[in-house]
């Protein structure tokens, strides 16, 4: 048995001080035409790739939203997975490893490089993963083991 679990970060987005009311919300930071671009360009290549019944969630953040939205899929924006959400929250929506069902998650630095950190054994507490990119991680079980491998990694850049 195994279980997939795709974590995307948000594409570029505008700085607290470009947002409309001046220094806002962090969550109502939207993209960037950079960002507008990396992630449609991401979300077609999601498209091609991603299994069915994938559970697609976004943080609630505008730029989360955005990225997604990209995808044109069905998605739940989850508080679990806010700018300041934990590795525990994110891993317990995701259902991980015991989950049946491959699941997407559009979210934020530091939260995704953490949890790629822990679930790889890493030394560092946390992984940079850059704007856009996708992370796309597999349980399995080889020989009574439980084993999380790297399927890919993309970024918007090179594809």
């Amino acid at each position: 048995m195994s279980m997939d679990l795709i974590l995307w970060r948000h594409a570029e987005a505008e700085d607290l001080e470009e947002t409309d009311d001046g220094g806002g919300s962090d969550l109502s930071r939207r993209l960037t035409h950079k960002g507008e671009r990396q992630a449609s360009r991401m979300a077609a290549w999601l498209d091609r790739q991603l299994p069915d019944g994938v559970k697609i969630y976004s943080s609630p953040a505008v730029r989360t939203e955005q990225t997604v939205i990209a995808l044109g899929r069905k998605y739940r924006l989850r508080d679990e997975i806010r700018p300041d959400g934990s590795v525990d929250e994110l891993l317990g929506l995701a259902q991980w490893p015991e989950g049946r069902q491959p699941v997407l998650i559009v979210g934020h630095q530091p939260t995704l490089g953490r949890t790629v950190a822990r679930l790889l054994r890493l030394q560092e507490e946390e992984c940079s993963i850059r704007k856009g990119a996708v992370w796309w991680l597999r349980q399995r079980e080889r020989q009574g083991v439980l084993q999380t491998v790297i399927l890919t990694v993309q970024t918007p850049e090179l594809l």
